[in-house]
């Protein structure tokens, strides 16, 4: 599989993580809290305990989370890759688009007046 492939579904399945609020939610209150439990997650986003646990095994699986046990307790903490490597493609995407229209610009530019 090309490089630009791989790295194009890694950063799908970083986006496909992101496309849900309560998701988001979760995501913003372990990077609030630097490392949480699940259950404390629930809480400050207003889920369940089981609902936080399965929003961050889908954080998890798109490598924004990872988990480090303590005994039985399972506390959550951001990881920052996978949201840099979304934000490098974002960013090398508008770059494109942004040659794209100023190209488009300067043709028009080169054009006759139209008569109206």
């Amino acid at each position: 599989m090309p490089a630009d492939q791989h790295d194009d579904e890694r950063v799908g399945v970083v986006f496909s993580a992101l496309a849900d609020p309560t998701r988001r939610a979760v995501l913003r209150a372990v990077a609030d809290q630097g490392r949480a439990t699940a259950t404390d997650l629930g809480l400050a986003v207003g889920v369940t305990r089981q609902a936080a646990a399965k929003h961050l095994d889908q954080l998890a699986a798109a490598g924004l989370v990872v988990d480090e046990r303590a005994g039985r307790e399972r506390r959550w903490r951001v990881t920052t890759a996978p949201m840099a490597d979304a934000a490098a493609w974002l960013t090398a995407t508008g770059s494109a688009w942004d040659t794209r229209l100023a190209r488009l610009v300067d043709a028009a530019a080169d054009l006759p007046p139209r008569e109206v």
